[in-house]
């Protein structure tokens, strides 16, 4: 039955048509996601703990499938809620896994150690953020070859779904470290409208930020409900959560009733030892506290995508927050978190310098320490923003452990030798 949810303004594909064959759109779509080398190296990229430190945590792979298959239940939850949808009308599953699987395309090695120390080394250069390489990787280079640089070719309403911030960071009264578009990006944005006008009230403040597709709405509180209660179970499992650090943590915050309730809950799973179950449960609810609502936009018109809007009741929104913040103030903030924070910092600072040096400010003698396809990309780069970004995405595409072993093959003299080329 066809789906009249979505139209052939939706289903659009960047850089004219593209072959069909007995796959919808999105399908396509999702597959070419599931399929690309990108995608294969969140296995290796960290989620919270490095890469290889514990059999059972979750890696970026892993988290990317949890909040794929939260994205799916929302979907179907909401179709089973009837009004307004219904089986020829209602949000396609396939597009929202498409954009749960998407979501962390960009994200460099060490996690969000990496993107920082990323952010700080490119900020002369246009800027680091992980959603905007993810973009970048879809729209430009996904399935880079020795060729040349091309992108998934997705659809309009895959690449909105991914597009979680729409502000560029030329737009900013002063360069953020986060949640920005490369300027360069203004193209796909545009393409994304349709090259509808943006109304001048959207470019104050963040706005423009929060203006987001109802798939890319579900993918986001998705990807929310997963690591605010994944990380916890996580962090228990890794033994940096325990029932005494986060009594700890909880004498020092305004806890209010509801907030220890929460807290109540936490503490019997754990000493019951079944605390996936509880918070499987939690995410369960997460899922039914999910609503759909109409709204009016410039964009409605044009597409159901944004005439309807997620609404999640405040109390799950409320919980997930509270869950973020006991995980960031407890785990992100520890000693050993703040060691990678550290270890991260030196790694791809100084891989960086060495690419500089003999990419970009070349001396007498140049050293071709980087794969040959990626120093070409660099020499046909003809600023040095553009040869910055294409450093850029060669570190930002490493996993945790090609990164460490390239960092020791060129700075530990005792490492490597001409067998070890991975």
């Amino acid at each position: 039955m066809q789906n009249a949810f979505y139209t052939a303004f939706d289903e659009e594909t960047l850089g004219g048509p593209r072959k069909t064959d007995y796959r919808s759109a999105f399908q396509i779509d999702r597959d070419r996601v599931i399929h690309s080398h990108a995608f294969r190296k969140l296995q290796s990229k960290t989620q919270v703990f490095l890469s290889g430190e514990y059999d059972f945590y979750r890696t970026r792979l892993t988290h990317s499938m949890e909040v794929a298959q939260i994205g799916r239940s929302i979907c179907r939850y909401l179709e089973s809620r009837g009004d307004p949808m219904e089986d020829g009308f209602h949000i396609d599953s396939d597009l929202v896994e498409c954009a749960c699987l998407a979501h962390d395309l960009g994200h460099p090695p060490f996690g969000h150690s990496g993107e920082r120390t990323l952010q700080e080394l490119m900020k002369p250069h246009g800027g680091f953020e992980g959603n905007a390489q993810t973009l970048h990787l879809v729209t430009e280079t996904l399935y880079q070859n020795e060729s040349g640089v091309r992108g998934m070719q997705p659809t309009r309403a895959s690449m909105d779904g991914v597009l979680k911030y729409k502000k560029l960071r030329a737009e900013f009264p002063e360069p953020p470290s986060q949640h920005f578009l490369y300027d360069p990006q203004r193209t796909y944005r545009d393409f994304v409208f349709d090259g509808a006008e943006i109304p001048l009230a959207m470019h104050g403040g963040l706005a423009l930020n929060a203006f987001k597709s109802v798939e890319c709405q579900i993918m986001d509180w998705a990807d929310d409900a997963a690591y605010s209660l994944n990380d916890i179970v996580d962090g228990v499992k890794a033994g940096f959560l325990t029932i005494e650090r986060i009594e700890r943590w909880a004498d020092a915050q305004a806890v209010d009733s509801r907030q220890q309730q929460w807290l109540d809950t936490l503490f019997d799973a754990i000493r019951a030892d079944r605390l996936e179950s509880a918070f499987s449960t939690k995410i369960g609810r997460f899922i039914q506290a999910c609503r759909l609502r109409e709204r009016d936009n410039f964009m409605a018109p044009k597409t159901n995508r944004y005439r309807f809007e997620l609404v999640v009741e405040p109390d799950s929104g409320h919980e997930a927050l509270f869950f973020k913040k006991l995980a960031n103030d407890i785990i992100f903030e520890s000693p050993q978190l703040q060691q990678v924070e550290h270890k991260a910092r030196l790694v791809l600072s100084s891989l960086w310098d060495s690419c500089w040096r003999n990419y970009v400010d070349k001396g007498p003698r140049v050293i071709h320490i980087l794969p040959p396809n990626i120093g070409a990309l660099i020499a046909s780069e003809e600023t040095v923003a553009g040869k910055a970004r294409r450093i850029c995405d060669w570190l930002a595409g490493l996993t945790d452990g090609m990164i460490v072993r390239t960092y020791r093959r060129l700075f530990d003299p005792e490492f490597g030798s001409i067998r070890d080329l991975s």
